[in-house]
């Protein structure tokens, strides 16, 4: 903003002086947006309610007064989402897709081209068709507990929230469907912490669904902690993954079939670390290491036993320290260069527990199949500002269409965007 005010006062013409004018009016929108880590002391409740987590000591950080950043649950208008900040690589362009969304997150396209978002604090779930070009959204559910999970099938839409789950039935043929209610059948814990769902279909046709761990480090009970998957209809569970801490990310190899998925790393053990994780699912049933061991073989600080990453896959990739690494896709389209085939795009949010913020990002991950040589370079930037250590966008999920463009959702903003590339 300065430079640019330093600029103004050089310039003499009208024209020129106009311009000016408009730049520092965006300057000074983006710098009311900008947001940085928390530096005022939690409350006595806050405390103690951290402390029933697990593993909350804040004198290891240099900031202890680090906490989760609140998200704007207010529409934000497009000439506030400064989507030129945004940078690829060469030959790719963003667009703003669709806006006025408040929360917007986990990403699910119908057979027909709509698209549903889920959300968590906002209690919302989004559904949005594109008219020619012009994207309108309406409200499909509301005053939900979290209803973050979001998944399409058989021409069903399968929306979760915490613990209930409901169907709706051909649903871009009768908009107006009431939803069927599966809460009974899917048997899921009420706990709300980290257990904001990511759902998808697999290859199986299963839906697979995470059931996260509700603390930041503890011994999670035998029905927390892992990834599974269930027939459509709530039956035949199985626990396909265990020792997962909290994953919001998952989808299954283009060639292979096998479930690749985030987990974020746990807080309060270090400004650097654990970092969250990419993982690989070889075979049912492979223990991940929460709490015990953490990223590329890292043992917990404050929960403890012999030999703590012995039995424990370990990660293809780390993703970064407290990065918040969320929705994650394989690409499959043939719109991008032929070297991000089968490539891994992950909506890192960004973190909270560490006084340098750290992702606020969209990464590329390449790597084989069977997952050796991994690769993490960033692919979509800008939304946050490291000189200032601050940001304006958290991207949460990406969605693969079927022209080869990705989407990718900002739950700050209440803002989708559109990744394309023109040789």
């Amino acid at each position: 903003m300065k430079s640019i005010l330093q600029s103004c006062l050089r310039s003499t013409p009208l024209k020129a002086l106009a311009s000016c004018a408009l730049g520092l009016a965006g300057a000074y929108a983006l710098a009311q947006q900008l947001v940085g880590p928390q530096t005022n002391p939690p409350s006595a409740k806050e405390v103690e309610q951290r402390k029933s987590k697990g593993g909350y000591s804040p004198e290891r950080m240099k900031n202890p007064n680090l906490s989760g950043h609140a998200g704007r649950m207010t529409v934000t208008p497009p000439s506030d989402i400064p989507v030129d900040k945004i940078k690829v690589p060469n030959g790719f362009k963003v667009e703003l897709w669709a806006h006025g969304m408040p929360g917007v997150r986990m990403m699910a396209r119908g057979s027909k081209g709509t698209i549903w978002a889920g959300t968590r604090i906002i209690g919302r779930v989004y559904e949005i068709k594109d008219k020619g070009g012009v994207r309108e959204h309406r409200i499909l559910a509301q005053k939900l507990t979290q209803p973050n999970g979001v998944a399409f099938q058989g021409g069903n839409l399968y929306v979760m929230a915490i613990n209930r789950v409901f169907r709706y039935d051909g649903i871009e043929d009768n908009p107006g469907v009431k939803p069927v209610e599966l809460t009974a059948q899917f048997k899921l814990p009420p706990d709300v912490h980290h257990n904001w769902k990511f759902i998808a279909f697999g290859p199986d046709s299963r839906l697979y669904v995470q059931v996260g761990s509700p603390c930041n480090i503890c011994e999670p009970s035998p029905e927390h902690g892992q990834i599974r998957r269930y027939i459509a209809d709530g039956s035949g569970m199985e626990v396909v993954a265990r020792g997962v801490r909290n994953s919001v990310g998952f989808d299954f190899h283009p060639q292979t079939g096998e479930l690749w998925f985030t987990d974020n790393g746990r807080d309060w053990q270090a400004e650097n670390g654990p970092q969250d994780e990419l993982n690989r699912v070889s075979k049912f049933g492979q223990f991940f290491g929460f709490p015990y061991c953490h990223a590329q073989g890292i043992p917990d600080m404050d929960f403890k036993k012999k030999d703590p990453c012995k039995g424990v896959t370990l990660p293809v990739a780390l993703m970064g320290p407290h990065a918040a690494a969320l929705g994650m896709r394989f690409y499959s389209g043939s719109m991008f260069p032929k070297e991000y085939a089968n490539s891994i795009f992950v909506a890192r949010h960004g973190s909270w527990n560490r006084s340098s913020l750290f992702g606020f990002d969209v990464a590329n991950v390449r790597a084989n199949a069977d997952g050796k040589n991994a690769k993490v370079t960033p692919f979509m930037t800008g939304f946050m500002d490291p000189k200032e250590n601050k940001f304006w966008g958290r991207p949460a999920d990406v969605l693969l269409m079927p022209d080869g463009a990705l989407l990718v959702s900002d739950d700050q903003n209440g803002a989708i965007y559109r990744v394309s590339y023109k040789k």
